[in-house]
C-alpha cells in the first residue's frame, strides 16, 4: 500500500488526509453492523431546517448488485465491481415542512456522503463517491420519483485492495491526491476567483 503524501497547511484531524478514493477494493465482506454505523454517521449531518433530505440505498446481495452495478459508466464499473458494498445517495428536491424547493438539498446531502466516509475509515473502510453512471436510468433501478429526488452520486464501499489489482494503466493514480493551495480556496472580504 502507498504512503500518504499529503501535507496539511495548517493543523488538521489526520482522518481528513487519510480519506481518499481507492479504486481497488476486496471482495471481503463489510458486516451489517459496520454499515449501520456508517449510515448512522451520515444520519447524523447538518443540514438546513434539519429536513435531512439524503437518502441511502445499497445493495450487498448478488441481484442488487448487479442491478446497481449495471447503471456506473464503464470505466466506473471495471473496479468498482470489486466492491463487496455499492450505494447510491438521493437527495429530495423540496422541503417535506412546505413542499418549496431546498435549494440546500445537495450541499446537505454531501455533507451526509462525508459524513459516511469518514466513518468508514474509522472501521478501516474506504468508500468511493462516483458521479460516472446512468443518471435516467438510476430512477427506475432505484424506485425513485425524479421530480421529487435527484440521484447525486455512487458509492463503493470496502477494504483497500492491492493496486496490482488495477488494470495497469490505473495503477499509476491509486493514491491520495494532494489539493490546491489554501490561499487558493479560502480569501477574506470576498471572493478572489
Amino acid at each position: 500500500m502507498t504512503d500518504n503524501p499529503r501535507r496539511p497547511e495548517a493543523p488538521i484531524d489526520p482522518r481528513f488526509l487519510d480519506r481518499w478514493s481507492p479504486r481497488s477494493f476486496l471482495s471481503t465482506e463489510v458486516p451489517e453492523a459496520t454499515l449501520r454505523s456508517l449510515f448512522e454517521a451520515a444520519r447524523w449531518a447538518p443540514s438546513c431546517f434539519n429536513e435531512q433530505p439524503w437518502r441511502f440505498t445499497y445493495a450487498r446481495g448478488p441481484a442488487d448488485r448487479e442491478r446497481f452495478l449495471g447503471l456506473l459508466a464503464e470505466a466506473n464499473r471495471a473496479w468498482a465491481g470489486r466492491a463487496p458494498v455499492l450505494a447510491f445517495v438521493a437527495a429530495h428536491r423540496s422541503f417535506t415542512r412546505n413542499g418549496k424547493p431546498n435549494r440546500h438539498h445537495a450541499f446537505d446531502a454531501g455533507a451526509a456522503w462525508m459524513s459516511l466516509a469518514l466513518e468508514a475509515r474509522r472501521h478501516d473502510l474506504y468508500a468511493h463517491a462516483m458521479a460516472g453512471f446512468d443518471e435516467a436510468a438510476s430512477y427506475e433501478v432505484l424506485g425513485l420519483d425524479r421530480e421529487d429526488w435527484v440521484v447525486l452520486a455512487a458509492i463503493a464501499i470496502g477494504h483497500r485492495g492491492p493496486v496490482e489489482a488495477l488494470p495497469e494503466e490505473k495503477r499509476a493514480a491509486e493514491r491520495p491526491n494532494d489539493r490546491l493551495p489554501l490561499a487558493t480556496v479560502v480569501s477574506e472580504g470576498g471572493f478572489e476567483v
